[in-house]
């Protein structure tokens, strides 16, 4: 980061550390959709995003005034991020985990014949979509919490090994050679079972009225496919806004980045608004 966007940007923190409600929402503006994206697929489902994006920022706004600028302020907050859902306990898969074992036993041995219409008529070339979206980010929940971060870091966010060593808190020859064979596995998984990504038998539009039954896919929430889509040329003018120091590549090659939900961006200008951002900035 050059010094004039250095000083700018600690002169922003100094503003929202002091009060200035203009300057927190700037910062918060300029992060909440990472955070989300990171805490979706980190976490596997909407609801548990939203959830954790906002104790994820609150700690962000709680935590400001030890931001010194010694790191790009959007490493600083994906430590803040990653550390946080690492041990994150209060999200679906938590209580149900996955395995590639128990996945791929699921494809291969589902009984997605003997399953009636179940679309509530709803076309199903949009609920096969949908399932494709949802099903690729459950995947991930079939890695361990450290190999489903060092994945999304490196796969989604195609972070810069050193800066992804110093987020996760390890060398970048380790941080390679993890993100080396969890790709390996997800891409053996793909190949062997997937039939939209890899070379299986499995197709979303032949299991949509499975995914149904088994509570997978919800025709009446269509999360991905409600969700409003971000353009590579905007998430890379939000980092760049932001910072230049880590080459936060945001060619999403597996995973589509959206917006924050309007309802998560609703509760976050409320607690702004809210007595309780003052009690915070004092404590």
């Amino acid at each position: 980061m050059n010094k004039k966007m250095n000083e700018e940007l600690l002169a922003l923190v100094d503003k929202a550390t002091a009060g200035d409600k203009n300057a927190l929402e700037t910062l918060i503006a300029g992060v909440q959709d990472i955070v989300f994206n990171l805490s979706l697929r980190m976490l596997g489902t909407f609801a548990d995003a939203e959830d954790a994006t906002q104790d994820i920022l609150l700690k962000m706004i709680t935590h400001l005034s030890s931001f010194r600028g010694n790191s790009s302020f959007t490493t600083w907050v994906f430590s803040i991020a990653a550390n946080h859902l690492k041990n994150y306990k209060k999200h679906m898969f938590a209580h149900y985990p996955l395995s590639f074992e128990y996945y791929g036993n699921d494809i291969e041995n589902g009984k997605i014949q003997d399953v009636p219409d179940l679309t509530q008529n709803v076309e199903k070339n949009i609920l096969a979509e949908e399932l494709k979206m949802s099903c690729t980010n459950v995947m991930l929940q079939c890695l361990n919490m450290e190999s489903r971060c060092i994945f999304i870091l490196g796969t989604m966010f195609k972070i810069d090994s050193r800066i992804a060593g110093e987020i996760l808190e390890m060398t970048p020859e380790a941080y390679r050679q993890r993100l080396s064979r969890i790709r390996k596995r997800m891409a053996d998984f793909l190949g062997q079972y997937c039939g939209e990504y890899g070379s299986g038998r499995c197709k979303c539009k032949d299991r949509v009225n499975y995914a149904i039954q088994i509570h997978r896919l919800n025709p009446l929430q269509l999360d991905y496919m409600t969700a409003t889509e971000i353009s590579i040329e905007t998430m890379i003018d939000v980092k760049n806004a932001m910072e230049d120091i880590d080459d936060l590549s945001q060619d999403f090659s597996f995973c589509k980045p959206y917006q924050s939900p309007e309802r998560m961006k609703h509760l976050i200008r409320e607690f702004l608004d809210s007595t309780q951002l003052s009690i915070i900035q004092k404590s």
